[in-house]
């Protein structure tokens, strides 16, 4: 059973000058815009679906949307900033107008594209290569503001998963974010939260180590981001497909709210959403 009071040390952040609470566990949506993500269920291609996917996913009990333009899977297709942010700007822009209440998250890399979404309306962050893949990330983010998700990941896209290697899983992740929060925090940066990055980086092996070891991480007094939705580490296990990994994504999560995570990004948020009431009932 999860304490009671895992990340007592941090329990809101600041978007755009509100305070947003995190003392009970939030759902996170994932709005792909992108041809290739891999589940295929959640590829948006037009400012009409994006706007009805983000209405379905509040009404179901989303807190953040996050939106991502650029395909993260293993061996994914690069794009161009231009082409990111030309997928992306007018759904911020669409979202801002017509679902104002919606919290908007960027996936991205890039410190240009960070800068230019912030700008149109978005309202977090969240950077699987904590820095990694864009040198001018912290700095911008440092001047922007806004809260930042940050990711361990081994490798890029292109080649992470290609014989993933640790010493110790567990404490090379540990030691990877603990640099990183050095950093930030020196920045001035107030609003982490960090992921240990499922499925980035890391064989099967390698992510249910992290997971059942998940609350270690309280040490950094931060919230945990976890994303499994649908993920190889699920279907590859019960042979499977990621249309079929529902069931698996709920009971990985209900694990790691059991060990404190606080945000849970998912494709399907109504199920999610079920799975944080139990689990709070659960454990008060």
């Amino acid at each position: 059973m999860a304490e009671k009071n895992f990340f007592e040390a941090k329990q809101s952040l600041n978007i755009k000058g509100k305070v947003f609470d995190l003392s009970t566990p939030k759902v996170m949506g994932i709005l792909n815009i992108t041809p290739d993500s891999f589940y295929s269920n959640s590829r948006t291609s037009s400012v009409d679906e994006a706007l009805r996917k983000t209405e379905q996913f509040l009404n179901e009990g989303a807190s953040f949307i996050d939106i991502g333009g650029y395909s993260s899977r293993p061996g994914a297709k690069d794009i161009s900033e231009d082409e990111e942010l030309f997928r992306l700007v007018p759904i911020i822009q669409a979202l801002n107008k017509n679902l104002p209440e919606a919290i908007i998250s960027i996936d991205t890399f890039r410190a240009k594209v960070a800068e230019e979404t912030i700008r149109a309306g978005a309202h977090l962050i969240n950077d699987i290569a904590a820095g990694d893949m864009d040198d001018k990330m912290f700095e911008t983010v440092a001047r922007l503001q806004v809260p930042y998700i940050f990711m361990h990941m081994q490798g890029t896209p292109q080649n992470m998963q290609q014989n993933p290697v640790y010493n110790n899983v567990l404490l090379d992740v540990i030691d990877y974010l603990a640099k990183k929060i050095s950093i930030l925090k020196a920045l001035k940066v107030h609003d982490l939260i960090l992921d240990p990055g499922f499925g980035f980086g890391k064989a099967i092996e390698h992510n249910y180590e992290l997971l059942g070891q998940l609350q270690d991480f309280k040490i950094f007094n931060l919230p945990v981001l976890v994303g499994f939705s649908r993920k190889g580490m699920i279907h590859k296990v019960l042979k499977n497909t990621a249309a079929e990994a529902l069931n698996g994504t709920t009971v990985l999560n209900t694990i790691a709210l059991q060990k404190g995570a606080k945000i849970l990004r998912v494709h399907d948020v109504k199920e999610a959403v079920e799975c944080l009431k139990l689990v709070e009932r659960l454990i008060g």
